[in-house]
């Protein structure tokens, strides 16, 4: 269901948030690389985040609402993970994954997993990941509807696959697409309604 007509937020934007950049406007260490350097609306402020260490898709918004409607697990709303692991999964790793692990003494809800046919076209990384030639590795996908602290880095590793690489592609239907990292737009109303289309 798409929000109401007067619950659309004035302002609305998406960004490709780059690798080794904090999902905050202020640094903890001087020299650390924040959202103040992409030019963003000054009224905008990061609905969850993204670690520092992973990249693709953060949702802007200056309609506090908001963040409860996208986050908050009691309303099911999809988030979709690109990820390279080491290793290549198998039937197992994936199920163990749908199923759900024990991550702080709590299994994590059940979520979609699934083998991608190929690496996603995306840039490359800087610094590029660490590559072991005695190591495979491979790109899974993963459906969630929780974002618990490093949640898919924990599931992943506990899976036996630990992450290389980490991007948010996609939140409800709304993806990433080619948007460049560092690169923001403000979503039209359209576009907004992809990311609430699973409500």
């Amino acid at each position: 269901m798409k929000p109401e007509r007067a619950s659309v937020p004035a302002m609305f934007v998406a960004l490709h948030k780059p690798y080794d950049v904090l999902s905050q406007f202020t640094e903890e260490v001087a020299g650390q690389r924040t959202l103040a350097e992409f030019g963003l609306p000054r009224e905008v402020y990061p609905i969850g985040r993204l670690d520092r260490d992973s990249e693709g898709l953060l949702l802007l918004t200056d309609e506090r609402a908001l963040v409860d409607r996208l986050l908050h697990p009691r309303h099911g709303h999809p988030r979709t993970y690109w990820v390279q692991v080491e290793g290549i999964p198998d039937d197992a790793a994936l199920e163990k994954l749908r199923r759900g692990v024990v991550i702080d003494k709590q299994k994590t809800r059940p979520c979609r997993a699934w083998r991608m046919e190929s690496a996603p076209d995306l840039p490359p990384r800087v610094p590029p990941v660490r590559f072991r030639k005695t190591v495979p590795d491979a790109w899974i996908a993963l459906e969630l509807t929780e974002g618990r602290n490093r949640q898919v880095r924990r599931m992943t590793a506990a899976a036996g696959h630990p992450t290389l690489r980490l991007v948010r592609a996609m939140i409800g239907h709304y993806e990433l697409g080619s948007l460049p990292p560092g690169e923001w737009r403000e979503l039209n109303e359209a576009e907004r309604g992809l990311v609430f289309s699973d409500e």
